[in-house]
């Protein structure tokens, strides 16, 4: 019989988005009251907020690996000593990106720390085998293409007029002007949208760097070509919508019928690869198309169209400085680089 260890009743746990407190029974003490039992249920409510749900599906994912391996190869994965865990490392070479590899490391200590079991990252036996895969891996790194305002042009112009392309089309420009993560745009609700005299107010409930949903208010002015207009472009959309409340982008059927569900945030994803297509982009850059491109995209041209950094930060809520420089140190090291200084 398999037994269940709190770690893995944890990771178990994250397959639900939810967080396991360790119950006093599980350590020979006396179960809890039904009053007990009550507060932990609130507990685990009020814990499964504390982590992004795309966090929690790569811990499940990370750690569903590691326990398939170590199954095939006879190991032991809780506690894993660090040998196992080096070995574990070294059969990824070749097969996965170093993040990846950092991060199903990180997946396995989580498991060990939420069990009190001991475990230290730094150790010899890990830290070798990590080192030398990652040395050996010389897999160049493929950044996602900032979508820059000729590539956002080719993928409007693929959008019609049918509910379908009405929301691809604000959702695209709205997603750019915000500066928006792909789980802020999709987790918009239709009573978010404030109209105001010369354009509109977003409410962002939540988001990647405000997990306790303090929220942030951004503004959308209105854009000087309709075409890419984003405001425009959500009015369009809400005229066939039709809604007065719940989620702003919708599940557009292939028969055009608008359903009452919202997005998935891979939705984005996948509509941005459709225009792509549409479009008529090059592999490479299809294959670089994420929704954070739209995001770096608009850091982009806001920069190079004059716009002070501070802005620039506060706009797409960048709590720390470092996170909005280091998209403009990239830029600079372009527009500012010696070699376009020697007169050649």
């Amino acid at each position: 019989m398999t037994v269940r260890t709190p770690a893995d009743q944890f990771l178990g746990r994250i397959a639900a988005s939810r967080f396991l407190p360790v119950a006093d029974a599980e350590n020979g003490g006396p179960p809890p009251t039904p009053a007990g039992a009550a507060a932990l249920e609130t507990a685990i409510r009020f814990a499964s907020r504390a982590t992004a749900p795309a966090t929690l599906r790569a811990y499940r994912a990370d750690w569903a690996h590691f326990q398939a391996w170590c199954r095939q190869t006879g190991f032991q994965p809780l506690p894993a000593t660090p040998e196992t865990v080096g070995a574990y490392l070294a059969s990824l070479a070749g097969v996965f990106s170093p993040n990846t590899i950092r991060r199903r490391l990180a997946a396995i200590g989580k498991a060990h720390r939420f069990g009190n079991w001991p475990w230290n990252a730094g150790h010899r036996a890990i830290q070798g085998p990590l080192q030398g895969v990652l040395r050996t891996q010389h897999r160049p790194v493929r950044k996602p293409v900032a979508v820059r305002r000729t590539l956002l042009v080719d993928l409007l112009a693929t959008c019609d007029l049918s509910p379908r392309g009405r929301r691809d089309r604000a959702l695209l420009l709205v997603g750019f002007a915000g500066g928006l993560r792909r789980s802020e745009l999709v987790g918009l609700q239709v009573e978010d949208v404030t109209p105001m005299a010369h354009g509109l107010q977003l409410r962002i409930r939540s988001s990647k760097t405000d997990q306790t949903g303090e929220g942030a208010v951004i503004g959308l002015a209105r854009g000087k070509r309709a075409e890419t207009c984003p405001v425009r472009a959500l009015e369009a959309w809400l005229d066939v919508a039709r809604r007065g409340v719940g989620p702003l982008f919708r599940k557009v059927e292939a028969s055009g019928r608008i359903g009452s569900t919202g997005l998935h945030p891979d939705a984005v994803r996948q509509i941005l690869r459709r225009r792509g297509e549409r479009a008529g982009f090059a592999p490479d850059i299809l294959a670089r198309l994420t929704p954070h491109g739209l995001r770096s995209g608009f850091i982009t041209e806001a920069y190079l169209g004059g716009v002070r950094e501070e802005e620039i930060r506060r706009h797409v809520r960048h709590r720390d400085p470092r996170s909005t420089r280091g998209y403009i140190e990239l830029l600079d090291l372009v527009v500012d680089s010696p070699a376009g200084k020697v007169g050649l």
